[in-house]
């Protein structure tokens, strides 16, 4: 997703197979609109979260950004720490490496585990990684878990870079998310899940990118029509 690696498509075009140095944090190229009296926004998480292979706004932060500024929810752009190809290890040690560890946010989205995934990296890691990672944001949340916005991950089994291995695919991106899923419920912080959108790219192309792998802006639209109902929600609170 931008100036970052290629998730998944290390071995032939999952550039989330290829590792990239932990500690990247990926900053806005677009006008800062940071304002005092605007949310602040955290985006943890890996190709999904920076959009690989569409454009920056057309990523889901920055269309969910978009979002609620058009509901008169005015947010800054958002702070994000993926890279394409993170595993959750890579994005803890990201979080661990960056300079905001004295800095929390008015909301924090979470969506990270594909890459556990596809490299072959044991379930009960992942479970403890995302434990860590999920209490990382719940601090960068301000400790209040209806803050932070859990997303499930995305079935790029039904993807053309996939092969027609979906059938092997789903049932492994279905287990990781009964992990995170099961996690986030305990915590009590807010958990969407996306899984089934993803899976509609199976018979509408339009939804996935033009690298065969990624979801399209399309894809992501349909993300942000669930989430921003959800993060507006929350806000509206204060």
């Amino acid at each position: 997703m931008k100036t970052l690696q290629i998730i998944f498509i290390t071995i032939a075009a999952l550039a989330g197979c290829t590792k990239s140095p932990a500690g990247v944090m990926q900053t806005s190229n677009m006008t800062d609109t940071t304002k005092e009296s605007s949310y602040t926004y955290l985006a943890l998480g890996d190709s999904y979260t920076i959009g690989e292979a569409v454009p920056q706004a057309q990523s889901f932060p920055y269309q969910l950004t978009a979002a609620l500024n058009l509901a008169n929810d005015p947010t800054n752009n958002p702070t994000i720490i993926a890279t394409t190809g993170w595993t959750s290890q890579n994005l803890i040690d990201a979080i661990a490496a960056s300079n905001i560890h004295e800095k929390t946010y008015d909301f924090v989205t979470l969506l990270i585990g594909v890459n556990d995934q596809y490299q072959g990296i044991s379930q009960s890691t992942y479970s403890a990684n995302f434990s860590t990672l999920l209490n990382e944001a719940i601090a960068f949340a301000k400790g209040d878990t209806s803050r932070v916005f859990v997303l499930s991950i995305p079935d790029y089994g039904v993807t053309p870079f996939a092969n027609g291995q979906d059938s092997v695919i789903g049932p492994e991106i279905d287990q990781f998310n009964a992990i995170n899923l099961a996690i986030s419920t305990k915590a009590k912080v807010h958990y969407l899940n996306i899984t089934p959108i993803s899976r509609e790219a199976a018979t509408n192309p339009a939804l996935i990118a033009p690298d065969g792998l990624h979801p399209s802006a399309a894809m992501y639209e349909l993300w942000i029509a669930q989430l921003a109902p959800m993060v507006e929600a929350r806000l509206k609170q204060n």
